[in-house]
């Protein structure tokens, strides 16, 4: 299985992003050059190899050619200063309602004429019109969904009624085909994303001053691991939040892989560090431990380290029945808890006690917390956040002359093992009135 694992630790633009992705092609000269040949009227994609802070890496603008300049998505940082003056500026001379809303109607009205509005169909239509394959007009309509999802949340608006500025734009178009087009190329099997930077401060966009993250790319980021950092700028810009949304399959630490090819794409701003974002290709260890015995092949551990995260959480229990105890954990696994169990313990002044204990998805946490809080009796739930070593499971069906057997199956670090349901070896138990062992016989072979 091929891994892409895209570093956010300075957040995420459209033009980073393809940048760092053209530079895992074969050849990225041509894939500029396709991208310039796709049929985006107005716009001319250059890409030119840099060195900044040390590291070879990959600089993508988009030139709009009628005004022979680059384009940048359309917001600036706004520094703290600047930002106090400026409402000092526009507060001074007006009473406290024209400050609130007459004055911030007339700012809205000044940037709706300054900006030149897209609706959603029309860059439907502009996608539809391009010469790329379907897949990756798919990819990129898609993308723009997301966008006008989240902008019509932000103002109110259906998404086909949102009116596109900075995400509207031409350069905009560019990246997010661009993107498309080059993950088509490389036709990973999986992508993973690390938690997102995305700055800090204020912002100035189509509307006026924002907090970072903007509204639309806080919206976009919902669900997905983000985190603000002590740089005064925005990282991530509401395209990059949207091509990561729509293409990331796992949000989380670097997994473990063989990397075969890293590539750097940079941004415009210049920062105190590395304006950069990065990104790894390569095999996931269980192709690695496949490939092991080939001639040639260098060999790896066989358990190479944990591959997943997981959360357990905990409370003790000493004023419940053992129904209420036995309720609330089936209750957990009904909702999909990994697993969910009970251990006796003694509390203090020696009271015998019961730990209920879940396993859960970190992203679940909350939800079967939330569980526990509410059918059990405890007023508090302990959580703690562990990595653990997981064979690659999944459920078979075999037929046998005694029905239909589920079989789990795993594999990984170079091991398969398998084992027959429960369930299913019970009910030929008692249906032939034998024991379990003579069951697993009849069945299948572990």
């Amino acid at each position: 299985m091929k891994f892409l694992f895209i570093e956010c630790t300075m957040g995420a633009a459209g033009d980073m992003l393809m940048a760092a992705l053209s530079e895992l092609l074969p050849d990225k000269q041509a894939f500029i050059k396709n991208l310039n040949e796709v049929g985006i009227d107005g716009v001319k994609v250059v890409s030119q190899n840099v060195n900044r802070y040390g590291i070879s890496g990959t600089d993508v603008s988009v030139l709009i050619k009628s005004e022979g300049k680059t384009v940048e998505e359309g917001s600036h940082d706004i520094d703290p200063a600047e930002f106090h003056a400026h409402l000092h500026e526009h507060s001074h001379g007006h009473d406290e309602h024209d400050t609130s809303e007459k004055h911030l109607d007339e700012i809205h009205q000044h940037h709706e004429h300054e900006h030149r509005h897209t609706k959603l169909s029309d860059i439907h239509s502009m996608i539809n019109a391009l010469n790329i394959p379907n897949k990756v007009k798919d990819e990129a309509i898609a993308v723009y969904d997301l966008i006008a999802k989240a902008e019509g949340e932000v103002h109110g608006r259906t998404p086909g009624d949102v009116h596109f500025h900075e995400v509207g734009r031409l350069d905009a178009i560019a990246d997010i085909v661009g993107v498309c087009l080059a993950l088509n190329e490389i036709a990973p099997d999986k992508i993973i994303v690390s938690p997102i930077n995305v700055g800090s401060g204020m912002v100035g966009c189509a509307h006026g001053v924002v907090p970072v993250p903007a509204p639309a790319t806080a919206i976009l980021l919902k669900g997905m691991l983000s985190y603000s950092g002590p740089i005064m700028s925005e990282l991530c810009t509401p395209t990059g939040a949207a091509l990561l949304k729509h293409f990331c399959n796992v949000n989380g630490r670097m997994p473990f892989m063989k990397t075969e090819k890293i590539g750097y794409g940079f941004g415009k701003k210049k920062l105190s560090c590395a304006n950069v974002l990065r990104v790894f290709l390569g095999d996931s260890i269980d192709e690695v431990l496949e490939k092991e015995n080939e001639p040639g092949s260098v060999s790896v551990p066989r358990i190479a380290g944990p591959n997943e995260r997981i959360c357990e959480l905990s409370c003790n229990i000493d004023d419940m029945t053992a129904e209420s105890i036995a309720f609330a954990c089936e209750k957990l696994i009904e909702e999909g808890a990994l697993d969910a169990y009970t251990t006796p313990i003694v509390m203090k002044k020696g009271r015998p006690a019961t730990m209920i204990n879940c396993i859960c998805k970190p992203e679940e946490a909350d939800k079967f917390a939330e569980l526990l809080l509410k059918h059990t009796t405890t007023f508090g739930v302990r959580k703690a956040t562990f990595e653990r070593y997981a064979l690659n499971r999944d459920i078979k069906h075999i037929n046998t002359p005694f029905g239909d057997i589920r079989v789990k199956t795993g594999n990984g670090y170079g091991i398969e093992k398998s084992k027959p349901e429960y369930e299913d070896i019970k009910r030929i138990a008692k249906e032939n009135d034998c024991s379990l062992k003579e069951a697993n016989e009849y069945g299948v072979i572990i």
